[in-house]
């Protein structure tokens, strides 16, 4: 027999609404992403932040999940863009220029992969330095390794935003 073996991944996600009904964006995203993508084995609770990176009246409902999934990076990748646009997102940020949007997906990390192409960099190349993004991911994977830094979710979170400060 010459079966081909699937092999599962852990991918954490990061998921962003500022428009609408901001809650529910997330709650039919996570829906979204359990029928196209996988099973999502973890989610974190709702954050509120403002807008990083341009200015909006309208602050933004995080969260994170740990999704488990036997499809490739760039299956993972198209559904999450899939779902964004089935969702209503209009445009994507383009060259550091961000917007107001109605759902934003992240990949975050899958496995301990490192992947860089013109169309997708894992894990994400700024994520760490995100606190919208590291204090939802630190709620459900405080011990994962970021695979390029080499320090858990946690460590990241106290260096950047807190118990390890600098002399």
């Amino acid at each position: 027999m010459n079966e081909k073996e699937n092999r599962i991944f852990s991918v954490f996600l990061s998921i962003g609404s500022n428009l609408g009904n901001k809650e529910k964006n997330i709650e039919t995203a996570y829906k979204n992403i359990e029928k196209q993508i996988g099973e999502i084995k973890s989610s974190s609770a709702f954050f509120y932040s403002s807008p990083e990176g341009f200015v909006s009246e309208n602050d933004f409902v995080n969260s994170a999940c740990e999704v488990v999934t036997d499809m490739n990076v760039n299956d993972v990748f198209a559904a999450t863009q899939r779902i964004e646009k089935e969702m209503g997102r209009i445009g994507k940020s383009v060259g550091g220029l961000h917007s107001d949007r109605i759902i934003d997906i992240d990949i975050l990390m899958i496995d301990n992969l490192i992947i860089e192409s013109p169309e997708l960099t894992i894990p994400h190349p700024r994520f760490h330095k995100r606190n919208f993004v590291l204090t939802p991911l630190c709620e459900i994977a405080p011990e994962v390794i970021h695979p390029v830094l080499n320090k858990s979710i946690q460590e990241l979170k106290d260096i950047e935003y807190g118990t390890f400060r600098k002399k």
